[in-house]
C-alpha cells in the first residue's frame, strides 16, 4: 500500500507532517495559502512535486472557503488578481523547486483565461481554477507511475544483466517517494516499478544528511511498503561501490531533481553529486527521474540555478523521540546539539550536478539520453500531446517517438492509497 502526503477533498486538503516521520504519522489541516506556506518552509511539507501541489490545492481551498461564506469577490478581474497575489506569495516559500513556480504560472495562465471570458464572474474565475489545481493532482500521479515504468524498464535494457536471483540493486538518495509526491514517485517509483516486476534485489538509500530525508523518510516508506531496502550514510557510498557492486549486481544510482536546466544540469538535495561522481568512477549508471514540470527550458546551466541556504541548527542539532531498549519514547522528544556553540556553518539545501555526469533523465514521457554530440535535448518532450495512463486502471499505453534521444517505453499503472491518523492545525 503506497502511502499517502496528501489527502485532498474539494474544499479540505490534509498534509502528512513529514517532520514527525517516522515515529508519528499525523495530518495537518491546510485552510488556506498561509498554512501552505509555512508548512512548506518548515519543511512539514517537502519535495518538489508535493510542494506545487499542495500550494496549488491550499489556494483552491481558500477560494473555495471564501466562495462558501459569500466572500468571494463578485468580479471576475478581482478574483484573477487575487489569484495571482496568492500564488506570487505561495513561490516564495521554496525558490529552487522550479515546480512551483512552473505550477503559478500555468494556474495564473488558467484564471486569466477564465477571466477573458465575456460572461466571467468571480465564482467562473474561482471554480476554473480549483478545477484545473484537482487536475494537477491527478496528473502527477499518472505521471510519477510513468516514470517509474520508463525508469526500470531502462534500466533492465542498459546495464549489465541480472545478478542474484536474477534481480538488480540501486542506490537513491533523499526521498522521492509518495511523500515527496502527489503519489507512488519518481526515483523511488523506479525502484516500486522494479519490485512489482520481481527485478530488484536490494534498493540501498543514503540517510541524506543534514535533514535525514532518507533515513526517516525513504526508510519509512520502503519498510511500510515492505520493499527489500537498506540505509548506509552519506559517507558510506564509495565503500558500497567498491565493495558490493558485483555481488549485490548494483548497476544504476538513481536521484530525483528539483530543477533540471536546458542542458541538462540538475539541481537536487546536497550529496547528489558526490554520488554522481562515484557512479561514473564505479562504472554504474547515473539517472535523473523527474517530471516534465521540473525540467526549466528558461534555465540554461546549473550556473542560472538559485540555490537555497538553510540555517545552521540543522546541521548542528538533531531532534528525536528518545530512545528506550530500542523502542522510540514519543512522550519524551529532545533536540540533541552535536557540534560546539557558535561555530561557523555552510547547509546548502542542493547541489548541482553537471549534465556530463547524468546517464539519462527519466519522464513521463519517456527517456531522454543524450545525442550523438553528447548532451541533452528536451525539445521533443514538450511538442505535440502527451498520453498518459490512467490511475490505478491497470492499462497499458504506448507512448509516440518524439525527436532524437528520447527513448519510449510502454507502461501500465497502479495506484494504492492507505489511510493514517490525522491532526487539527495548529497556529503558526
Amino acid at each position: 500500500m503506497v502511502l499517502e502526503a496528501i489527502k485532498y477533498t474539494r474544499g479540505t486538503l490534509e498534509t502528512l507532517d513529514q517532520r514527525q516521520l517516522p515515529h508519528e504519522t499525523y495530518y495537518d489541516d491546510i485552510e488556506d495559502t498561509r498554512d501552505a506556506r509555512h508548512a512548506i518552509k518548515d519543511m512539514r511539507v517537502r519535495g518538489a512535486p508535493a510542494i506545487a501541489i499542495v500550494a496549488a490545492l491550499s489556494l483552491a481551498v481558500e477560494l473555495t472557503s471564501l466562495h462558501e461564506k459569500r466572500k468571494l469577490p463578485a468580479g471576475a478581474e478581482d478574483v484573477k488578481q487575487l489569484v495571482e497575489e496568492k500564488l506570487d506569495y505561495l513561490v516564495g516559500s521554496r525558490p529552487t523547486a522550479v515546480n512551483l513556480m512552473d505550477a503559478a504560472n500555468k494556474l495564473k495562465k488558467v484564471s486569466e483565461d477564465a477571466a477573458g471570458n465575456a460572461e466571467a464572474t468571480g465564482e467562473s474565475v474561482q471554480m476554473a481554477y480549483v478545477e484545473a489545481s484537482e487536475r494537477m493532482l491527478v496528473d502527477d500521479v499518472q505521471d510519477n507511475e510513468a516514470i517509474g515504468e520508463h525508469g526500470a524498464a531502462w534500466i533492465l535494457k542498459n546495464t549489465e544483466g541480472y545478478g542474484p536471483e536474477g534481480k538488480v540493486s540501486v542506490v537513491t538518495h533523499c526521498n522521492t517517494g509518495s511523500l515527496a509526491t502527489a503519489g507512488y514517485g519518481t526515483a523511488l517509483g523506479i525502484v516500486r516499478a522494479l519490485h512489482a516486476s520481481s527485478h530488484l534485489h536490494v534498493a540501498y538509500y543514503t540517510e541524506t544528511r543534514p535533514y535525514n530525508q532518507g533515513s526517516r523518510l525513504t526508510a519509512y516508506e520502503l519498510k511500510h511498503e515492505k520493499i527489500p531496502s537498506c540505509l548506509i550514510t552519506d559517507s558510506m557510498a564509495a565503500a558500497l561501490l567498491n565493495t558490493k557492486r558485483r555481488s549485490m549486481n548494483i548497476v544504476a544510482i538513481i536521484v530525483g531533481a528539483d530543477r533540471v536546466a536546458a542542458n541538462g544540469d540538475t539541481a537536487n538535495k546536497v550529496g547528489t553529486y558526490s554520488l554522481a561522481i562515484l557512479a561514473r568512477h564505479h562504472g554504474v549508471k547515473f539517472l535523473v527521474a523527474a517530471p516534465r514540470t521540473t525540467i526549466d527550458l528558461s534555465t540554461k546551466s546549473g550556473k542560472d540555478i538559485i540555490i537555497e541556504e538553510r540555517p545552521k541548527r540543522e546541521v548542528t542539532t538533531v531532534t528525536g523521540p528518545r530512545d528506550v531498549g530500542g523502542f522510540a519514547d514519543q512522550d519524551h522528544i529532545e533536540t540533541v546539539s552535536i557540534a560546539p556553540h557558535g561555530i561557523q556553518v555552510w547547509n546548502p539545501a542542493f547541489d548541482v550536478t553537471p549534465a556530463t555526469l547524468i546517464d539519462a533523465v527519466v519522464t513521463e514521457k519517456g527517456v531522454v539520453e543524450k545525442g550523438p554530440k553528447g548532451t541533452f535535448s528536451f525539445d521533443g518532450l514538450f511538442e505535440g500531446p502527451i498520453s498518459n495512463g490512467s490511475a490505478g486502471n491497470g492499462q497499458a499505453v504506448e507512448m509516440a517517438m518524439v525527436g532524437d534521444g528520447l527513448t519510449i517505453l510502454s507502461h501500465n499503472t497502479t495506484n494504492h492509497h492507505d489511510h493514517e491518523h490525522k491532526r487539527k492545525r495548529e497556529d503558526e
